[in-house]
C-alpha cells in the first residue's frame, strides 16, 4: 500500500465528529433533504441540485456531532470531497437527445440551437461536480485548503490521503473529509449496470443503489482535545495501491467488505452507497463504545485497492 500514517508522528489522528444521510433509510425518509436548516440563504436553493443537498446535510451534521458551533469562522478547515458519478434524469436528457439530432444522428447545428433551448438553465449548476463543495465551503465558511475528486470509493481513499497529509504538515488544523453519491436517477443506474455486469462483487446488491453522502472531522487529537472536542474513531492505518485495468484483458471486478458490520441486515446483500460507502458505513457503525476496531477494504472497477483502520474510543 503506498501511505500510512508516517512512522515516528506519534500524533493520533482522530474523527472528532461524524455526519451522514441515506435517503433509503427509515431515518432519513420525509425530511431526510431538508436543508434549509443548513443553508446560509435559504435562496440559494434553487441552485442545488440533489448532490449538492446531501454533502450540505452530511457535512452539517459532522460539524455538529464535532460541537463546532453554528456560524464559527472555520479559517483553519479544510474540506476533501468525493463525488459520484454525474446525475441525470431521463425527462432532462429526451427533450435535448431528440431536438439535436437529424437524420437519425447528433447535429451540432440543432444542437447548438434547439437542442440547448430544452435545457433548464440551473440544470448545469445542478450536476457539476464541483458543486458539492462549494456550497458546503460557502454556508460553513470553511476558508482552508479544499480538494475534490469524482467518482469513487477508490477516489475518496486519495481525498483521505489528501486531508492526512495536510493535518499533518499543519496546513489545515480541521479536514471535513466527506463523499456524495446522487445515484438513484437513470443516467447513474445505467452506467452501474453496465460495470456490475462484467465483475460484480456476490456481497454488495447492486439493484439497491441509495442516494446518500457522509462525512468525517479529522483532526490530530491533541488539537481536537484543546478545543475541547471528544475523538470518536481513531485513524489507526490506511493503505492505496492502484493498477490500471487491462480493459482487454477480462471482466473488471470489484468488491468490498468492512468488519465488523453490526448494521440490520449486515449479514445479506449490502445496498451499493458509491463514493460514500467508507464515511457512511463508519456514521453507522461508529458509537458502540467498544473500543473495537473497524476494518474497511475494498477493490474497484477502476483499479483502485485501498483499506483502512478505525478504532472506536470506549
Amino acid at each position: 500500500m503506498d501511505r500510512a500514517p508516517e512512522s515516528g508522528n506519534d500524533r493520533k489522528l482522530v474523527v472528532s465528529g461524524l455526519g451522514g444521510i441515506d435517503l433509503s433509510a427509515e431515518s432519513d425518509s420525509g425530511d431526510g433533504l431538508d436543508v434549509i436548516p443548513w443553508l446560509k440563504s435559504p435562496k440559494t436553493k434553487k441552485f442545488m441540485g440533489k448532490q449538492d443537498q446531501l454533502a450540505v446535510i452530511a457535512a452539517g451534521r459532522a460539524l455538529r456531532d464535532a460541537g463546532i458551533e453554528e456560524g464559527a469562522r472555520l479559517e483553519g478547515a479544510g474540506v476533501y470531497l468525493c463525488v459520484g458519478y454525474i446525475p441525470f434524469e431521463q425527462q432532462d436528457l429526451e427533450p435535448l437527445v431528440r431536438d439535436s439530432t437529424a437524420a437519425g444522428r447528433f447535429c451540432m447545428e440543432r444542437f447548438s440551437a434547439e437542442g440547448l433551448e430544452q435545457v433548464n438553465p440551473l440544470l448545469t449548476f445542478r450536476c457539476l461536480p464541483n458543486m458539492p463543495i462549494f456550497h458546503v465551503s460557502m454556508n460553513f465558511g470553511i476558508q482552508g485548503s479544499y480538494f475534490i475528486t469524482y467518482p469513487g470509493v477508490g477516489q475518496y481513499y486519495l481525498a483521505l490521503e489528501r486531508a492526512v497529509g495536510d493535518l499533518r504538515r499543519g496546513v489545515v488544523d480541521l479536514a471535513l473529509v466527506g463523499a456524495v453519491a446522487d445515484q438513484d436517477n437513470f443516467l447513474v443506474r445505467h452506467q452501474l449496470r453496465r460495470l456490475s455486469s462484467s465483475g460484480a462483487g456476490s456481497e454488495t446488491d447492486w439493484s439497491v443503489v441509495p442516494d446518500s453522502a457522509g462525512c468525517l472531522c479529522l483532526e490530530l487529537e491533541d488539537s481536537a482535545r484543546r478545543r475541547g472536542g471528544n475523538p470518536r474513531l481513531e485513524l489507526v492505518s490506511f493503505g492505496i495501491e492502484y493498477e490500471a485495468p487491462d480493459l482487454l484483458a477480462g471482466p473488471m471486478t470489484y468488491s468490498e467488505k468492512i468488519a465488523p458490520d453490526r448494521r440490520p441486515g449486515a449479514a445479506g446483500r449490502r445496498p451499493y452507497h458509491g463514493a460514500a460507502s467508507l464515511p457512511l458505513s463508519l456514521c453507522q457503525l461508529s458509537g458502540a463504545g467498544t473500543a473495537e476496531e473497524i476494518v474497511h477494504e475494498v477493490s474497484t472497477f477502476d483499479g483502485f485497492a485501498a483499506t483502512s483502520c478505525w478504532r472506536e474510543y470506549a
